[in-house]
């Protein structure tokens, strides 16, 4: 990723769509590509055939959360209805409440079993006449649970409502099919498992998926339109996009596609299994979240009884080398949930560069620090 986004800006950092020279022509293709790439990725060809999805209904952003808000500005309007959970970011609860202040629209948040499950059924009972969007976490960045979104698309696309999810925990480590799923509307983080630079993501949108634009300006073509051009990328893509970051996200997805998405998950979730098993049999230790490994991604969050997690946390960077990330994690509505507020809980993620050392080491390290208390 470094190299290839080093390499791009020293031989084509010129904006595509604003000139007709060869290094802004190079540039365009490159995002091209790229859209093509990540299209493809969210909606699997069959038999080695290209996607019929339209690639141009890929489009880029900052992050998830900028997706995130896109959609809910996009499609939601005063008046109308929105299913959610309290699993969600902050991108989602923000964004929802922001509406629910301003323009009125009302919201229901459902909750998830002990396990962290969401039943789909109590999201069809959620579903009103004047429900306009159900917008769901695929995974949790607090649990790492992982929830059933060809269950929920199906109630959705049976009911006419649109489905978006917030794909920032599982793009890049969980295969994802818009199609199967019934997915309008997909959210994604580059920064995380697509191992992209920060400040890049994207945001993807059925054919068939209706959304206005919700922020508007230079798009380099149809300059002499008084208003946002209605076709896509133009429609959601305005000013200059990150070059740089959209050549790192090229490389990151091209390097998940070359190692295989299968076999990253299987290393990642091998150590998360070794960090659950050598955990749970720690006194005053508590983790949260199913085990279940086919339902759950490589996060896990812990409590240590007496213990605050900010101090944990700091104690684990410092003494051991281990970074964690303490506290709410951006998500308050779980943790009320759990009955982890207003502390919160220390999330460890691991990742394909992780190890088995790595995992022994963060068990001694926390068994060492909940002996201590």
């Amino acid at each position: 990723v470094h190299d290839r986004v080093h390499a791009f800006y020293r031989s084509n950092g010129v904006n595509p769509g604003r000139s007709g020279c060869e290094l802004a022509q190079n540039a365009g293709k490159m995002v091209r590509d790229t859209r093509r790439l990540y299209s493809d990725f969210f909606n699997p060809s069959t038999e080695g055939q290209h996607s019929e999805k339209d690639p141009d209904r890929l489009v880029f952003t900052m992050n998830a959360t900028m997706s995130l808000n896109m959609i809910i500005q996009g499609v939601v309007k005063a008046g109308d209805h929105v299913v959610s959970s309290v699993l969600e970011h902050n991108s989602v609860i923000r964004p929802i409440n922001h509406k629910i202040i301003r323009e009125g629209i009302e919201a229901t948040f459902i909750s998830p079993d002990g396990e962290g499950f969401l039943d789909p059924d109590d999201i069809r009972r959620a579903i009103r006449p004047t429900t306009v969007l159900v917008i769901i976490n695929h995974a949790s960045n607090v649990t790492g649970v992982v929830q059933d979104i060809e269950a929920i698309g199906r109630i959705c696309r049976e009911a006419d409502v649109p489905f978006a999810i917030d794909a920032a925990q599982t793009a890049g480590i969980l295969p994802i099919d818009m199609a199967k799923a019934h997915i309008d509307f997909l959210a994604f983080t580059g920064h995380k498992s697509l191992f992209g630079p920060s400040g890049t993501g994207g945001l993807c949108v059925a054919d068939d998926a209706e959304i206005a634009c919700s922020m508007v300006g230079g798009t380099g073509v149809d300059s002499a339109l008084p208003v946002q051009p209605e076709e896509f990328p133009h429609r959601l893509e305005s000013g200059t996009i990150n070059l740089a970051g959209i050549a790192g996200l090229n490389a990151g997805l091209s390097w998940i596609l070359d190692r295989g998405i299968d076999t990253i998950r299987a290393h990642e979730m091998a150590l998360l299994e070794h960090l659950q098993d050598g955990l749970e049999t720690l006194p005053g230790v508590r983790l949260h979240g199913t085990r279940r490994l086919d339902r759950r991604v490589p996060t896990l969050s812990i409590s240590i009884s007496g213990c605050s997690p900010d101090d944990i946390g700091k104690r684990l960077d410092a003494e051991y080398g281990i970074q964690v990330r303490a506290g709410l994690q951006c998500a308050p509505l779980i943790h009320k949930h759990m009955g982890t507020d207003p502390a919160g809980t220390i999330r460890f993620s691991i990742g394909p560069f992780n190890t088995m050392e790595h995992i022994d080491q963060t068990i001694s390290a926390v068994s060492t620090i909940a002996a201590s208390h």
